[in-house]
């Protein structure tokens, strides 16, 4: 019986032939957590071998980047827990001002055909490179920093066929929007989302990461694309050493069974936004033309990349945002913002008004700098615009491509950058 690229990973790893439904003890590649989520797992871990070791050093990753640095007392100890914790186990640890843990995993670490988990829902992301990888608790974590596996039931594949033509100003995140709308929130609760098609094929990196990121949010257990040459030649350009022949046959089988197929044709396709308080609830940017907006923030791990910044950059060049307008812009990671430095993209969005802080999450999850008042509207290209996700329960959040965002900080209000 052909399978479907989750089938042949999760079979690589098993050393057996694997189907979806079946539960599984599986051995992991690699294990991250964050700084909120790493303590539960150290506390899980010592509960289980006590002062022992954890399974592997080099194959678990913590990440410094919510609370980052730290906002208050509490958020300072656990830093300081878990740098030593670090040092005391010899795992790989980032400190403060390093980046957002998805970036930094995939500049660094994943591979395609790899099986990974991380203590944080966003994971999924790596699943651009042809990777499974799931967002977990932090008990589970604090499991595999112990025994090195984790029990899963292998997900049925929805696979999702993007063809057509992206109009101007129509991105990747244009794209996750639509199918979040059309699936809804819950629509593909514990599936893989695979991503194909040519309209799929022909974006970059950066873009297949905006959309595997987003697959959490339709309730997937994982978003995965194909790895192919536009794979290869990344993982190269980034200093990772690739054999053609390991990924040559990680890809789902033509006969391979899918829940079910959902096509979409992007040809004249609006840009999307997601109005409050729903991922799920997304109307074309012309819907939601006009409304007022306070704060702008381009960044996290859905879209705080080089791409996404050069994008906004590009829009602002000689323009100066609106008076009522507070633009925050936080790059993914160090090597991204370096990168955006180098090229003259954070000058151009230091000109037109923007405030560029050091990379992390920033107020994506609203804990951290840039949070909104009550009655204040946020524009943001982060992935969840949940009520008092951003700040004040109050407030409300619509979600758009770095694009709208910077087009709407010109106005002042929700713009369609096709009129910028």
């Amino acid at each position: 019986m052909e399978k479907t690229i989750t089938e042949k990973i999760f079979s690589r790893a098993c050393r057996r032939d694997v189907r979806a439904g079946e539960f599984v003890l599986a051995p992991v590649d690699l294990a991250m957590a964050n700084d909120i989520t790493a303590p539960l797992a150290v506390k899980t871990f010592r509960e289980i071998v006590g002062d022992g070791s954890v399974w592997d050093p080099g194959k678990i990753v913590i990440v410094l980047d919510h609370q980052s640095p730290a906002d208050s007392v509490k958020a300072a100890e656990n830093h300081k827990m878990l740098r030593e914790f670090a040092r005391e186990q010899g795992i790989i640890f980032y400190d403060v001002g390093e980046g957002i843990a998805h970036q930094i995993m995939v500049e660094r670490y994943i591979k395609p055909g790899m099986l990974v988990v991380g203590a944080d829902s966003h994971t999924c992301t790596y699943g651009a490179l042809g990777a499974f990888a799931t967002g977990v608790g932090s008990t589970d974590i604090g499991c595999v920093f112990a025994l090195g596996k984790l029990w899963f039931r292998v997900p049925d594949t929805i696979k999702f066929v993007i063809d057509g033509k992206l109009g101007k100003m129509v991105y990747g995140k244009d794209i996750i929007l639509k199918l979040i709308g059309i699936v809804s929130a819950h629509g593909a609760n514990y599936k893989t989302c695979e991503f194909c098609g040519e309209v799929i094929k022909n974006l970059g990196i950066d873009q297949r990461l905006t959309i595997c990121n987003m697959a959490v949010e339709m309730g997937a257990k994982t978003g995965i694309i194909e790895p192919d040459a536009v794979t290869i030649r990344y993982l190269k350009e980034i200093g990772m050493e690739i054999d053609k022949d390991d990924v040559e046959d990680l890809k789902s089988d033509e006969n391979a069974q899918f829940e079910r197929v959902i096509e979409l044709n992007v040809t004249g396709m609006s840009p999307q936004v997601a109005k409050p308080h729903r991922v799920d609830n997304v109307v074309d940017v012309e819907e939601v033309e006009g409304i007022r907006v306070d704060q702008i923030f381009i960044g996290s791990c859905t879209n705080g990349r080089f791409e996404d910044l050069k994008i906004c950059a590009e829009i602002l060049d000689g323009e100066r945002i609106a008076r009522n307008v507070r633009l925050i812009v936080i790059p993914a990671s160090r090597r991204e913002y370096i990168k955006a430095l180098r090229q003259g993209v954070i000058e151009k969005l230091v000109e037109a008004g923007a405030i560029v802080e050091f990379p992390c999450c920033g107020p994506c999850m609203g804990s951290c700098m840039g949070l909104i008042a009550s009655g204040e509207v946020s524009l943001s290209t982060s992935n969840r615009n949940f009520i008092g996700r951003q700040g004040s329960p109050e407030g409300q959040i619509y979600l758009c491509s770095p694009a709208t965002a910077a087009a709407s900080a010109i106005y002042g209000e929700i713009t369609d950058p096709r009129k910028v």
